[in-house]
């Protein structure tokens, strides 16, 4: 019996790490279409971010059974209730990138200065993100924990380019439409690393009991 429901948890580990991956791909499509100024492959990101919605209906599907058929106590319960919250935090990290593409889309060019300091913005969100899945997986407290420092670093650059972009306000050196688009795009990455704390702090409490 103990085996079959580990047999299931491990499937669920294998689906949270592929959801983990779409979402990785998500944040990593609307960067680079912003960099690269394509609406073509802002255009794909809708399409995963639908995928992200599908993983977590089957993820959420999958965690019911394994409570009614299981009835799991103690670790075992934190673990699939953990995954129950963890998903809704991947899914609205596909939303965030899919708010990124269409602010992409709709946008007009985008001074190259800015968009580095926003691309290396992403790649710190893509690292919580994958680094949060990993903690779950190997249940490892200190991984997690060490993304929810490495907020800091993200936190960081969302301060620096909103520094930035009002200073070129005040001197009058950008258009308003522009520089909106500038600060919303950084805000949803800012958000995106926030989804990924959460999901650290679920590893935590999925392990430890107490949620950080």
């Amino acid at each position: 019996m103990r085996s079959k429901f580990d047999e299931q948890l491990d499937s669920l580990h294998k689906e949270l790490i592929a959801m983990g991956s779409l979402c990785e791909n998500a944040i990593a499509t609307s960067a680079k279409a912003m960099t690269d100024r394509d609406i073509s492959l802002a255009a794909k990101v809708p399409e995963l971010a639908a995928e992200i919605d599908q993983k977590e209906r089957d993820i959420e599907r999958m965690c019911m059974r394994l409570l009614l058929q299981q009835q799991p106590v103690a670790k075992d319960l934190r673990t699939i209730s953990s995954a129950l919250k963890m998903v809704t935090d991947m899914e609205r990290i596909g939303d965030n990138s899919g708010d990124i593409a269409e602010i992409v889309t709709a946008a007009g060019p985008i001074p190259e200065d800015d968009t580095l300091n926003i691309h290396d913005m992403a790649l710190a969100t893509i690292k919580m993100v994958t680094d949060s899945i990993e903690a779950f997986v190997k249940r490892d407290v200190a991984l997690a924990r060490f993304v929810i420092g490495y907020d800091d670093i993200v936190d960081s650059y969302f301060k620096d380019i909103k520094e930035r972009l009002i200073e070129r306000i005040k001197t009058g050196n950008t258009d308003g439409e522009g520089t909106l688009d500038l600060l919303m795009i950084a805000k949803y990455f800012e958000r995106i690393g926030d989804h990924a704390v959460n999901i650290a702090g679920w590893v935590v409490f999925s392990v430890t009991g107490v949620k950080e």
